[in-house]
């Protein structure tokens, strides 16, 4: 992507400010790393606990910058033909049938057999050609002319033999394809790629790339986060459940609750006509932060204690 093109990510200012009028409301830090990405052309490996807004930055940095947004999803056995590309079989079986049938056209007229064979090589190439190329998210985003935003997400599920395909796109955004050679992004998209430290990553892979961890977000953080999603809420259980979201990731369990999970809550409060945290309100609704019944029953014994740091011995 030219720089210039993107006034939008200019300034760490103004992509805070940018964010923001989307909804995602990041640190100062997320933003640092988004413009030194940016204006670096370096891919962004962004890690941290599931649910504090990895995936969430790709997409607001797509409509940030009005730019299509292509993901793909990884997994264990995911190979080239779903992540790159793959031949376009059922085209390629028509088009051969169309050649047997002027078969006796082409080959009129030609002296012996080097020459018959030369004339079908010719039409050998043109079966291994971009008309027969399916891309898939990799190359189709290096084909966006007027570049995109490519989110390879969840790459820590993918296998080390998936990581080696990327590196040559990550280093250089091109590709090599046996039967056609090396593609080139016509603009480079700007990468994003997620992990959740499910297993480590490789060294040539985190050379490429700026790094960019995500931690669950202060308590000053979240409150403008719910704040800025459900601004209906009012301030006084805003804080409250902020603060109680806070003290039950303190707890070990086996899940915690991500950002979005505390925004559905806020929503849920307020369906629920709640101007305040009560106990048997907490219970009532526990398991939408929670979606172990055993962290659960673990939390259950903590409830008062945890609503006491929430709203103070006053409640």
């Amino acid at each position: 992507m030219n720089t210039h093109d993107f006034p939008q990510l200019s300034s760490v200012t103004k992509i805070e400010q940018g964010f923001e009028s989307y909804g995602y409301i990041c640190s100062t830090e997320i933003a640092t790393a988004v413009f030194l990405a940016f204006q670096l052309r370096k891919p962004i490996l962004v890690e941290g606990p599931p649910g504090v807004g990895k995936t969430e930055l790709a997409k607001t940095t797509s409509l940030l910058l009005d730019v299509p947004l292509i993901r793909l999803q990884c997994y264990e056995g995911l190979d080239e033909a779903k992540a790159l590309y793959e031949w376009k079989y059922g085209k390629q079986l028509l088009y051969t049938q169309v050649l047997k049938e002027k078969l006796g056209d082409l080959l009129r007229g030609a002296q012996g057999l080097a020459e018959s064979v030369e004339r079908l090589h010719q039409f050998g190439d043109i079966f291994y050609s971009e008309d027969f190329l399916e891309p898939r998210p990799l190359l189709k985003a290096m084909q966006q002319e007027s570049g995109a935003i490519l989110l390879i997400d969840e790459v820590d599920k993918s296998d080390y033999e998936f990581e080696s395909l990327l590196l040559e796109i990550l280093s250089d955004y091109q590709v090599s394809i046996p039967e056609i050679g090396t593609v080139k992004a016509v603009t480079s998209p700007m990468v994003f790629l997620t992990s959740n430290n499910s297993r480590d990553l490789s060294d040539a892979l985190k050379r490429r790339c700026l790094h960019l961890y995500i931690p669950f977000p202060t308590v000053e953080l979240e409150d403008r986060i719910v704040r800025s999603r459900v601004p209906d809420i009012n301030e006084v259980l805003r804080h409250q459940l902020v603060q109680f979201v806070h003290s039950l990731r303190q707890l070990d369990l086996k899940k915690n609750p991500s950002i979005s999970e505390t925004i559905d809550w806020a929503r849920s409060l307020i369906l629920l006509h709640a101007d305040q945290l009560d106990e048997d309100l907490i219970r009532r609704t526990l398991n939408l932060l929670l979606k172990f019944e055993d962290d659960i029953e673990a939390t259950e014994p903590e409830l008062r204690g945890l609503l006491l740091d929430a709203t103070g011995p006053s409640t």
